[in-house]
């Protein structure tokens, strides 16, 4: 949709939104950007990227809208508030919801918008903060056929792994399947490097030998190397994850199944934030075995 009419609005400027919204502007397209706190936002402006007070003046200056921020609370009272977007956007516009929230709100908001003349998808990231800088992240796409391919383009300058899951609500429900399989793989390799420090092991030579072979992942390569050098920034907050595994159990539940390996992970990074760990990056789980 790289159109000479299109006018991307942005919402959530954080760790992974600023590098989001940094990449449509380097690919050419008009950025309107929104955030809590404008000061999130400067570097963006710096970069030509125009400034929003509101999400209602967003709504009223673009026709496509993209949304990253933290919380389900956020994305309904973004979208479904009196003032929000779906309230607000210009008959046509397209909706797309890039936070990590709930496939039932997914599909309400898909709902409400198909009233008023919008289409919303929910696409949900994976990757981190240096998947968003590079623009590679992976983006799982729930909603109608027709909308997702219209807006490719635009995701494609965010993602290099982007797939369309089904109707609304799929691309959360993929999500959630993602985040398990990072919970129960986060203990093994931190407990992993743990072992090797305890046996007198270099760490990062464990790390050359194991990250090739059938234990390598994604946690093994980018977060072992942080966690060894005492890095625990934020490429994603302990807190949004212990969000996203609430939601993910909560679903599990409504299945009427269990999930012990996500129970587990669960329980860990809710002591560490009960430590004072919720604004570090979930790679400092390792803090709880050293």
């Amino acid at each position: 949709m790289k159109e000479k009419n299109t006018v991307i609005g942005f919402i959530g400027t954080g760790v992974m939104g600023k590098s989001m919204a940094g990449n449509l502007l380097k690919a050419g397209y008009e950025v309107h950007v929104y955030t809590r706190s404008k000061e999130k936002a400067e570097e963006l402006i710096g970069k030509g990227a125009k400034w929003a007070s509101t999400p209602r003046e967003i709504a009223q200056q673009t026709n496509v809208i993209i949304s990253m921020v933290g919380y389900p609370s956020d994305v309904e009272e973004i979208y479904l508030g009196e003032q929000g977007l779906i309230e607000c956007a210009k008959e046509g516009t397209l909706l797309i919801d890039m936070t990590t929230s709930t496939p039932s709100l997914a599909m309400k908001i898909a709902g409400e918008a198909r009233k008023k003349g919008l289409e919303a998808l929910d696409a949900p990231v994976s990757g981190g903060d240096v998947g968003a800088r590079d623009g590679n992240l992976t983006i799982m796409v729930g909603g109608d056929p027709a909308a997702f391919e219209t807006v490719r383009p635009i995701l494609e300058c965010m993602g290099s792994n982007i797939v369309h899951q089904g109707p609304e609500g799929s691309g959360q429900h993929t999500k959630m399947c993602n985040q398990i399989a990072i919970a129960s793989n986060m203990i093994g390799v931190t407990e992993a490097i743990s072992y090797a420090t305890r046996a007198g092991l270099d760490p990062e030579k464990v790390l050359q030998s194991i990250s090739s072979g059938s234990a390598g992942s994604w946690s093994l390569s980018n977060l072992v190397p942080r966690m060894v050098k005492g890095d625990f920034d934020p490429g994603f907050y302990i807190k949004h994850f212990i969000k996203d595994m609430k939601i993910a159990l909560d679903e599990v539940e409504k299945m009427g199944w269990d999930a012990p390996g996500l129970t587990l992970s669960k329980s860990l990074y809710d002591g560490l934030a009960e430590a004072g760990e919720e604004n570090s990056g979930t790679q400092a789980l390792y803090k709880h075995y050293n």
